[in-house]
C-alpha cells in the first residue's frame, strides 16, 4: 500500500484511513523515511518525528470512533517563520537559532483542532527575504528536479518538502510571490489568499502590509480543505478580514462553463525578459482556453514597470522596522564580543543577520531617513495605489488575470548571488499581487528543454479564493 502514497489526495487517504487498508501511522512513518532519505536537499530545520507518532496514535483512535477532524491523516510541514509553541523557531536566521516558540500561530491552532498532523518545520530564506532559499543560516536548500538549482525563496522549503514527498500540504508565507514562486520552481501547486483571509497572528513579520500565510499542495483538492479551516476572522489579528469564508472543499467541485466568466492577460507580463520557452507554454495555455469557449482579452496593467521598485522600497522600510526588536536583550542569540550596551547591539546585530537581511535594514532605514522620505517611501506609497487602481480597473472587465509565475525556470545555486537586482527581478510577476493585496495561484504548466517545471498564474479579485480554485481547475 505505502508506494502508492504519493499518488493519493487528502480525500483518499481518508478513505484508506477508514477502511482500515491503512494506519495513520505507517502513513507518518512512510513522509519519515522520505524525510531521512532526502536529507541531502536540506529542507527541514526541525523533525517531530516523536510528537507526529504519538499523535497519530492519538487522531487513529478518534477515526476508528469515526469522530475525527476534518483534516485527519493530513500530514503537513511548516514553514519556520510560523510560531508553534515549544518548538525552535528559527525563520532561517542565526539570531533566533537557539529560539524557542512560547505560543502557537492561530493557523496552528485551526490545524490541529481538525486533527492534522504538523511532521516538522522547514527552512526558508532569512527572515522570509529571498528568491531562492539561498539566504538561509542553515544553508540552501536544493531543488528535488535538478539538485545543483535553487527551489526558489523564501518558502523553498515548503515547495520542496511537498514536490518531494515528504509531506502532502506545507503552510509557507509570501511578501512579494515567496509561495508563488518556489511553486512554479518546483513544479506543484501554490496559493496565496487575499491578505487578511488567513491569520498573521503567530507569523514572523518582514513587511507587515505585505505578508500572507498560504499554502502548497499538489492538488486543488487538498489546498481547498486546508484554505476552508485555516481562513477566518481571528481576534488576536487586527489585520484580519471579516469576510465570509466560503465552503471551499464544496466550492471547487463546481465547474466554471464558457460564458460564466472572463479571462484577461496582461501584455506587460509576456514582453521583454520573459523566457521564450516559458511565454510559449503560457500562450498555448490560453489559446486552449479560447478554443474552449472562454472569453480571453488582452488587458494593461499599465504601472507593472514600476512594481520591482516599489515593492523593494516599501517593504525595506517595513523591515527596518519589524527588525528592530533582535537586540540580543530579550531573547534570541547575543554576542559575547562587546563591552558596553551600544557594543551590544552593534556587535549581536552584525553577526546574528545575513547578508540580504543587512542590505534590506540597511535600504529601508534610508528610504525613511529625513530628507528622503518624501522622495521615497511617500512616492512608493503612492505608486502602491496606482498599482491597485491598475487592478480594480481591470477587474471590472474581467473576473480572472492570466499570466506567468516567474520569468525564467529554476536557475543554478550561486548563479545570481553577486547580482541582488538579477534576484529580485525573480519576483516581477507576483510582487504586483502582494501590492494590490488581491489573491493568486501558481499551478504546474509545463516543463522547459531541460525537464525543469514552469507555473501558470491565475490572479482574481480581494476575497475570490474559492472562485481562483474553480479557474485553476480548467488548466488541470
Amino acid at each position: 500500500m505505502l508506494p502508492t502514497i504519493q499518488n493519493l489526495n487528502l480525500k483518499e487517504i481518508r478513505e484508506e484511513l477508514k477502511s482500515g487498508k491503512l494506519k495513520l501511522t505507517d502513513l507518518v512513518k512512510y513522509y519519515l523515511e522520505k524525510i531521512e532519505t532526502q536529507k541531502h536537499l536540506n529542507v527541514f530545520i526541525s523533525v517531530f518525528k516523536d510528537d507526529a507518532l504519538n499523535h497519530a496514535l492519538e487522531i487513529q483512535k478518534k477515526i476508528d470512533c469515526g469522530n475525527a477532524g476534518k483534516l485527519a491523516g493530513l500530514v503537513i510541514s511548516i514553514k519556520d517563520v510560523i510560531s508553534i509553541k515549544d518548538k525552535l523557531h528559527t525563520c532561517g536566521s542565526k539570531i533566533l537559532s537557539n529560539f524557542n516558540a512560547i505560543y502557537n500561530a492561530t493557523v496552528v491552532e485551526r490545524l490541529i483542532a481538525e486533527d492534522a498532523i504538523i511532521i516538522g518545520k522547514v527552512n526558508c530564506d532569512e527572515f522570509a527575504m529571498g528568491s531562492s532559499n539561498e539566504n538561509s543560516y542553515f544553508g540552501a536548500v536544493l531543488n528535488p528536479v535538478d539538485n545543483e538549482r535553487v527551489p526558489g525563496g523564501s518558502s523553498g522549503g515548503s515547495a520542496v518538502s511537498v514536490a518531494a514527498d515528504m509531506c502532502l500540504i506545507s503552510l509557507g508565507s509570501e511578501t512579494g510571490g515567496s509561495i508563488r514562486q518556489p511553486a512554479s520552481f518546483c513544479g506543484i501547486t501554490g496559493l496565496k489568499a487575499t491578505y487578511g483571509r488567513i491569520s498573521r497572528y503567530g507569523l514572523t513579520a518582514f513587511a507587515s502590509s505585505f505578508d500572507s500565510i498560504g499554502i502548497f499542495g499538489k492538488n486543488l483538492n487538498d489546498i481547498a480543505d486546508v484554505m476552508e479551516v485555516i481562513s477566518g476572522k481571528d481576534e488576536k489579528d487586527s489585520t484580519s478580514a471579516i469576510e465570509q469564508v466560503p465552503t471551499f472543499s464544496d466550492e471547487i467541485l463546481k465547474k466554471f462553463k464558457p460564458g460564466e466568466v472572463k479571462f484577461g492577460f496582461a501584455k506587460e507580463y509576456f514582453e521583454e525578459g520573459l523566457n521564450e520557452e516559458i511565454k510559449k507554454g503560457i500562450l498555448l495555455k490560453i489559446e486552449h482556453l479560447k478554443n474552449s469557449g472562454f472569453d480571453v482579452k488582452e488587458i494593461s496593467l499599465p504601472h507593472s514597470k514600476y512594481v520591482i521598485q516599489t515593492y523593494y522600497i516599501l517593504t525595506s522600510a517595513e523591515a527596518s522596522s519589524n527588525l528592530a526588536r533582535y537586540d540580543g536583550v530579550r531573547y534570541g542569540f547575543r554576542s559575547e564580543n562587546h563591552s558596553n550596551l551600544e557594543e551590544m547591539y552593534v556587535n549581536t546585530r552584525s553577526e546574528g543577520f545575513g547578508a540580504e537581511v543587512k542590505r534590506r535594514i540597511m535600504l529601508g532605514t534610508y528610504v525613511l531617513s529625513s530628507g528622503y522620505y518624501d522622495a521615497y517611501y511617500r512616492k512608493g506609497q503612492k505608486m502602491r495605489r496606482k498599482i491597485t487602481e491598475d487592478f480594480e480597473n481591470v477587474f471590472k472587465e474581467v473576473d480572472f488575470i492570466i499570466s506567468p509565475t516567474t520569468p525564467t525556470t529554476a536557475f543554478k545555486i550561486g548563479e545570481k548571488n553577486d547580482d541582488p537586482l538579477a534576484m529580485y527581478l525573480n519576483d516581477i510577476y507576483t510582487a504586483s499581487v502582494n501590492l494590490a493585496a488581491i489573491p493568486a495561484i501558481s499551478i504546474p504548466a509545463g516543463n522547459d528543454s531541460k525537464g525543469l517545471p514552469y507555473g501558470l498564474q491565475i490572479m482574481g479579485n480581494k476575497f475570490d479564493e474559492a472562485g481562483l480554485l474553480r479557474a485553476a481547475k480548467l488548466f488541470t
